[in-house]
């Protein structure tokens, strides 16, 4: 195995029954990186994570984790922390007293646990002598990162972590995954929230009824080969109409509101069509004020497959480059 993979899966597959939950899966998580899981509900999000957690085996195929072949047993591999489904806690202990539970029954001397430390790195040093049967949940799911940072783990699997977090639990969650993945920890985590996974993740992975479709990095499916629809707002509404009209590859879709005021044009273009209006727009003297997708590539993507995997729909270009981009 590659030294500087955290995670290798090759042909993984998972049933339960009749129902295949992963089929065929092949997926590299590079240390030092945070890695997104996207995918509609159902398509073995959770499964594949319950893989990686020891929390489920599989039925065929190679798993290896930290340079280290994973057997068929159920054991949570050695550098390896996170949860699924949210943390479990003991509602009637505090935040404190949840992590020194969980530092006895790994061993570790509570004393020394860095019990203290992990509060601070999420934010909760303020509420940790609260009981949690009060905390929210966004609260406990920054404890449950907290109890997951005690191990110091080298493979950090995360499920739905920004679940319920105010602006200042995000915060503090994205500052400490950062942190981990600049001191060489791998970082795996599962959203529906497409703007943490752009803002955090190098690679995303995208699945579909148990099959990857797509791994990379998130600006391999924007650019060059998919249209998109953009919010454009300038200077001159009118010149921006108009220029946006005369640029080949680019259409005028809408107006829509802006957050600077006035008129915002929605125009669907591709890249290299996008960066010739810009040219256009500032040759001509029109001050761009704001550019930005309506939905973003990611976001795009997750829609597509989405649409793809309804009961008779058919599959849509998009899609079906998506796909091809994840061979």
């Amino acid at each position: 195995m590659d030294s500087l993979l955290a995670i290798r899966a090759r042909g993984v597959t998972k049933c339960f029954g009749e129902v295949v939950a992963l089929d065929g899966i092949d997926l590299d998580v590079t240390q030092g990186q945070i890695h997104g899981l996207v995918g509609p509900n159902g398509a073995g999000k959770t499964t594949l994570l319950g893989l990686l957690l020891g929390l489920a085996v599989a039925d065929s195929g190679s798993l290896e984790i930290l340079g280290a072949p994973v057997g068929r047993t159920f054991a949570a591999p050695d550098g390896v922390a996170g949860f699924v489904d949210g943390p479990g806690l003991y509602p009637s202990l505090t935040a404190r007293q949840n992590l020194a539970a969980l530092a006895g029954l790994r061993g570790h001397d509570t004393r020394t646990a860095g019990i203290d430390d992990v509060l601070d790195q999420v934010g909760l040093t303020e509420v940790a002598d609260d009981r949690t049967r009060g905390f929210s949940l966004g609260m406990r799911q920054r404890l449950g990162l907290a109890a997951a940072l005690l191990t110091r783990p080298r493979l950090l699997v995360l499920d739905e972590p920004s679940n319920g977090l105010d602006p200042a639990g995000k915060k503090h969650v994205h500052g400490v995954l950062t942190r981990l993945a600049a001191e060489g920890t791998a970082v795996v985590l599962s959203s529906h929230r497409m703007d943490d996974l752009e803002a955090l993740c190098s690679e995303v992975t995208i699945v579909a009824t148990g099959r990857v479709v797509f791994s990379g990095p998130p600006a391999k499916l924007a650019a060059e080969n998919r249209e998109l629809d953009y919010r454009l707002v300038t200077s001159d509404p009118q010149a921006a109409r108009r220029l946006a009209g005369e640029t080949p590859g680019t259409h005028v879709v809408d107006g829509a509101g802006g957050r600077h005021g006035g008129e915002a044009l929605v125009v669907r273009a591709l890249m290299p069509a996008l960066d010739e209006l810009v040219v256009r727009l500032v040759r001509s003297g029109v001050a761009l004020r704001e550019l930005a997708p309506v939905v973003s590539p990611l976001e795009a993507a997750f829609l597509a497959l989405t649409e793809q995997r309804k009961p008779g729909a058919q599959q849509k270009p998009g899609a079906q480059q998506i796909q091809e981009a994840g061979r």
